[in-house]
């Protein structure tokens, strides 16, 4: 079930840091360097310091969980976070253009008891990664604070939850942030009890499906397990502060839902040609050549898009400089089901799947490859293919600017009735199956664990 609480966050003092703006920042796991080195610059006291300290010449790689937990420590003594005076909900707007639509999502975020994956009604749609929880459980557990909120989502035909949270807030005004992408953060707060209540008993039966967070949900279990045992806390779970995660929750028909696709720009394999690659897809494709150029991606997009198949991609070959435009057929949903015989058929169905266990590991014969250059706009593609690896990786896999991806697919989002189906089958999509767009903001509440 989906127990949910208010909770005392900790907010910023725009007092002492200025504008909501230049304090907040993107998830941790989107931020790279440069972007680091701007938030750094934009204002001493960015969340960024907290949620991927940077660390120098000085201070080593170890240490900078503890250097975030002395900057989080001295921020609350002096008065930079706040706490609540009383427990509230946060609702929470995000603003945004897609494809030239302008569009409005809208949650609430509150804190949300945990339950391990399989054990209840909060359920995961992709796989994790050991290095990643190590690093979130180190800093959260030096901070004792969930520093960024997890994505869930929730279904809920009539937005019945949001529109109790809409009524409480029609009379206040908001904080607001814009960030990067040019999208519009606001975020209001929710005192009234009746309001609160009324939420939290609808939540109740509801499942909630984890968007984004994977690792920091899995990560703040860990963290309960490990404060329970080394504190020796006794009070039944569900009692303490750590016993739950601070989780954004949207409804499932919010109009402002949005998944952009992850199109892949392969690095490590030997070039091919639209007839070689058209040779290996064998029975298990219908295909076309559907254009030459990168700069024909937008063409090939547009009919993998209006054709709105999971099983429809593009494909482009450096080799000859061209786009091979692929259909799957009955034959070659017949070989998926023989390669991957134990999962469903949702997950067999999926673009991403089909794409990597049947194209890539089976017909292509690929075996381990370096990670993909993921994008998520046909120009991202098109400037990658024109552009080069800024990794440097040819085929052999080895180091060397300006070399070239010599492979690359356009391929459709999973949509949100996937992740629903797929999480309740107790399966995980492969990597970068989804992208909800636009990111949460990390810096506009605090979660501590007391």
């Amino acid at each position: 079930m989906a127990n949910i609480q208010a909770f005392r966050g900790l907010r910023y003092d725009l007092a002492q840091v200025g504008s909501l703006t230049s304090v907040v920042a993107p998830p941790y796991d989107v931020i790279d360097g440069k972007i680091q080195d701007s938030l750094y610059d934009r204002n001493e006291f960015n969340v960024v310091r907290l949620i991927l300290n940077r660390g120098d010449d000085l201070v080593g790689d170890e240490t900078v969980y503890d250097r975030a937990a002395q900057l989080y420590k001295f921020w609350r003594r002096d008065g930079v976070l706040k706490r609540e005076n009383e427990g509230v909900i946060y609702v929470y707007h995000q603003t945004f253009t897609h494809e030239g639509r302008t569009f409005e999502r809208r949650g609430f975020m509150a804190r949300v008891r945990l339950e391990p994956f399989g054990s209840g009604r909060i359920y995961p749609h992709e796989e994790t990664h050991a290095k990643a929880k190590e690093d979130r459980f180190k800093l959260n557990l030096a901070c004792r604070a969930n520093l960024s909120q997890i994505f869930g989502i929730f279904p809920d035909p009539n937005n019945a939850a949001q529109t109790i949270l809409e009524n409480a807030i029609e009379d206040q005004t908001p904080s607001q942030a814009t960030d990067d992408n040019g999208v519009e953060h606001k975020m209001w707060i929710v005192k009234d009890p009746v309001a609160i209540a009324a939420v939290a008993n609808l939540m109740g039966p509801k499942p909630i499906y984890i968007a984004d967070g994977h690792h920091r949900y899995e990560t703040a279990c860990n963290i309960q397990k490990a404060v329970r045992e080394s504190e020796h806390i006794t009070v039944a779970e569900g009692e303490h502060p750590v016993d739950y995660v601070l989780m954004m929750c949207v409804g499932m028909q919010d109009p402002g839902m949005a998944i952009l696709p992850t199109h892949r720009l392969f690095r490590g394999v030997s070039p091919i040609d639209s007839a070689g690659l058209i040779a290996k897809l064998g029975l298990a494709f219908d295909y076309e050549i559907a254009g030459t150029g990168a700069g024909s991606a937008e063409d090939v997009w547009e009919q993998i898009a209006f054709e709105d198949e999971q099983s429809t991609m593009g494909f482009y070959c450096r080799l000859d400089n061209s786009w091979v435009l692929a259909r799957l057929t009955s034959t070659g949903e017949s070989m998926m089901a023989d390669f991957a015989p134990t999962q469903s058929e949702e997950w067999r169905s999926l673009g991403v799947a089909l794409l990597h266990r049947l194209v890539i590991s089976q017909l292509l014969g690929y075996g381990q490859l370096p990670t993909p250059k993921y994008v998520h706009s046909v120009a991202e593609v098109t400037t990658g293919l024109t552009q080069g690896d800024s990794a440097g990786r040819d085929a052999t896999g080895q180091e060397g600017s300006g070399r070239h991806f010599e492979l690359a697919c356009l391929v459709m989002p999973a949509t949100v009735q996937h992740v629903k189906e797929i999480s309740e089958h107790g399966e995980r999509m492969p990597a970068k199956s989804t992208y909800f767009y636009p990111k949460l903001l990390s810096g506009l509440v605090i979660n501590p664990f007391e």
